[in-house]
């Protein structure tokens, strides 16, 4: 896994100074060095700027980026973020074509499949990935983003130059392009965040390549396509067929994404997701005399401070000693202390380049650290609740007739600590609503499908291209700057594709909450820990963390030369701060309740500051 970035403009003449440009390519890749601590590299021609930072998994000795191919007379450069889980197929069949490899690197298969193939070599792909081809024939840069927006990219267009970059801060190392935030940012922050709109960047004139899309960019020109969306139609095989084409595309991608040349491990939480991809993984790994490694995440003191409720109704620790006994893991259980999650906020802001899902993140950051001083590459579990209908708000009949995100239902804590002159400014509430509107009116849908069958379609739709992107943004970014590789076999576009027309009925099969799932899974765990209820990603209900992120804010308030002093109402953050909590009612999935408001409000903070963000 790696880190990419790079520019265009065919008005330019890089090559003309060549030590300026590539000092530039030089800049986004030491940003962006904890993606790819092992290599990195650079590629400068006259009309595009190409830079790579690698983290090594693949063909250790010979996969360095940019890389280069030449053939029949045409040069074409790559530089490439992510795993090809089919390159083996792809390659071979490309050898029957005749053509000749120097690596054994699914960078060069991908790059030889363009010269082959051109574009469409990106429909032939399974896999994660970002990555950008300069054609230098053509004279065209092209910007490929998988299926599912599993890996990152962002590019700003400003006369006449593009410029892309994993991570939105390699942006900002090109000249005269620097962090602004307008009103429409800051309605992305305050009205939809830690989400963001698809397609955008937060940072005025920033966007993202779309998932399952790529641009085409030449003669001063930008072009958007589309090569992958998803398709409704009916179907047409019973509960037992459905159950057995699940298992057999789960287990499939579980095994292809165990590809690497360095040691995997997994995480294991004790619930059906990560318990299904450690069983697996363990069962393969066995088959070659190995033992899995696999590692679950606490708080201290949790054992004492937790309280079940109706999103978080059991412990995780049980249910994972199940496991390890069951798979037969090498399990290591790590534990976070509430002043290491606070002192993570804020890291977790310098990975993300955003505000986000506060100590959520910051706790996923600190335990990626951790895995990455034994392995480089890990499985998680990620992303069967958006796609086989796993949340409450899949079940819940007030769900059905809200006409909002139904992860973010009250509205209230978005606006409860603002000034008043902001809340008039900012049309908060209008933009979330017409965000929701809009993707809504692009669900997917099948003629003749009753209501409720359609409701059910769309919230799904939701979740695929809205909460699913936060967890997988929140995933990438916390294990990239830890130099970690996460991998997510269970949002492969072929289990999306596949689920995605499997009606309500089969999927939560006699009342059972990820039934379909939890179905395809008998074979591989036992029973107890596949019927086991859902219970999220754990979060700390130390009341020493609150109690420090109430006194951290209160130093802020007190200050008023801090950023967010401009935005929020010190006497409603007062008040809000003498109020108990309430963890039964977040404000942005199950898991964002007072607490993390209010860290939330601390990393707006510490983000307007550190990025020196003019507002607009």
């Amino acid at each position: 896994m790696c880190g990419i970035a790079g520019f265009s403009n065919f008005s330019m003449n890089y090559s003309a100074t060549p030590d300026k440009w590539t000092k530039v390519l030089e800049d986004m890749n030491r940003v962006q060095k904890h993606r790819g601590p092992d290599e990195d590299g650079t590629y400068l021609d006259s009309h595009c700027g190409l830079s790579h930072v690698r983290l090594s998994i693949i063909d250790l000795s010979t996969g360095h980026q940019p890389m280069t191919r030449q053939r029949d007379g045409r040069s074409c450069t790559i530089v490439y973020n992510g795993e090809i889980y089919n390159m083996k197929e792809l390659r071979k069949e490309l050898k029957e074509k005749g053509i000749r490899f120097r690596t054994t690197s699914d960078t060069e298969v991908i790059l030889a499949g363009y010269q082959a193939y051109g574009v469409d070599i990106v429909k032939r792909l399974n896999g994660i990935f970002a990555f950008a081809i300069w054609d230098a024939r053509k004279e065209k840069l092209f910007l490929f983003r998988d299926r599912s927006g599993i890996k990152p990219l962002f590019y700003t267009w400003n006369q006449n130059t593009l410029v892309f970059s994993s991570e939105l801060k390699g942006l900002f190392r090109y000249p005269g392009i620097t962090p602004k935030l307008d009103k429409e940012g800051l309605c992305e922050v305050f009205g939809l965040g830690p989400a963001k709109t698809y397609g955008k960047g937060v940072f005025k004139d920033v966007k993202e390549v779309l998932p399952g899309h790529f641009l085409e960019v030449g003669g001063n020109a930008i072009r958007e396509q589309c090569y992958w969306q998803l398709e409704s139609r009916p179907h047409e095989e019973n509960f037992e067929a459905t159950v057995e084409r699940t298992r057999e595309l789960v287990t499939g991608s579980i095994r292809r994404q165990m590809l690497s040349d360095v040691p995997i491990c997994t995480f294991l939480s004790g619930g059906v997701d990560s318990s299904f991809v450690t069983a697996v993984c363990s069962r393969e790994l066995q088959k070659q005399g190995k033992k899995l490694d696999t590692y679950s995440f606490d708080f201290v003191d949790n054992d004492v401070n937790f309280k079940a409720n109706a999103f978080q109704p059991t412990q995780d620790r049980p249910w994972v000693e199940k496991m390890v006994a069951y798979a037969g893991t090498e399990h290591h259980f790590l534990e976070c202390n509430y002043t290491d999650l606070y002192d993570y906020l804020f890291d977790a802001v310098d990975a993300r380049d955003l505000p986000c899902m506060a100590d959520v993140e910051s706790s996923m950051l600190y335990f990626c650290r951790k895995v990455a001083k034994h392995n480089k590459v890990t499985l998680t579990g990620e992303c069967a609740d958006e796609i086989f209908g796993g949340y409450p708000w899949f079940h819940k009949k007030e769900c059905f007739e809200a006409d909002c995100f139904p992860w973010s239902m009250d509205f209230t804590p978005r606006t409860m600590l603002l000034k008043d002159d902001v809340i008039h400014e900012l049309p908060l509430e209008e933009y979330a609503r017409a965000a929701y509107e809009k993707t809504v009116k692009e669900t997917p849908v099948l003629h003749g499908e009753d209501p409720e069958e359609k409701r059910r379609r769309e919230i799904a739709y939701l979740n695929l291209k809205w909460f699913m992107q936060t967890l997988l943004d929140r995933m990438d970014r916390t294990s990239m700057y830890s130099g970690l590789e996460a991998r997510v076999p269970l949002a492969d576009h072929e289990i999306i594709e596949y689920v995605w027309n499997v009606p309500w009925e089969m999927k939560c099969h006699n009342g059972i909450v990820k039934g379909l799932l939890r179905a395809a899974g008998e074979e591989d765990l036992p029973e107890e820990v596949l019927y086991r209820r859902k219970s999220p990603y754990p979060k700390t209900y130390d009341p020493a963390y609150e109690a420090l992120l109430r006194r951290e804010m209160k130093k802020l308030l007190e200050d008023g030369n801090a950023p967010i002093c401009t935005l929020v109402d010190r006497k409603k953050v007062e008040t809000f701060m003498e109020s108990p909590t309430d963890y039964g009612r977040p404000f942005y999935g199950q898991l964002m309740a007072g607490p993390q408001l209010l860290a939330y409000m601390l990393q707006i903070n510490y983000w307007l500051g550190k990025y020196r963000i003019e507002l607009v």
